[in-house]
């Protein structure tokens, strides 16, 4: 069992910064993949970013350049670092994480990019 836990959402201007946090119950060097999710209202969950225990990331094309993924091991946390960030990346931002052959969510946390 794996719980995850997100916070760093908060309302902000375009152009604006955060960074996210997402705090695991276990191990994060034992989670393989970890990533992020999002979910704007009205529109289906999809990919924001994902790292590997090999230190490998992918982002979805609308957050590359601006958005970077890592861990810490040592903190049991993931981080998702949103630079420059637009009104469509306005959605609640989930955790995820593989584990045992199974797969955990977060509760999400939420950012509204808004002037």
């Amino acid at each position: 069992q794996v719980r995850l836990v997100e916070s760093g959402g908060a309302l902000v201007q375009p152009g604006g910064s955060l960074r996210l946090s997402c705090a695991a119950s276990r191990s994060t060097f034992n989670l393989n993949p970890m990533s992020w999710y999002r979910q704007a209202p009205g529109k289906q969950r999809e990919f924001v970013a994902r790292t590997t225990s090999e230190t490998q990331t992918n982002y979805a094309d609308s957050v590359k350049g601006r958005f970077t993924i890592s861990k810490d091991n040592d903190k049991n946390t993931m981080y998702l670092e949103m630079n420059n960030l637009k009104p469509d990346d306005t959605a609640v931002y989930y955790c995820w994480a593989a584990y045992r052959g199974m797969a955990y969510w977060g509760q999400g946390t939420q950012v509204i990019v808004s002037s």
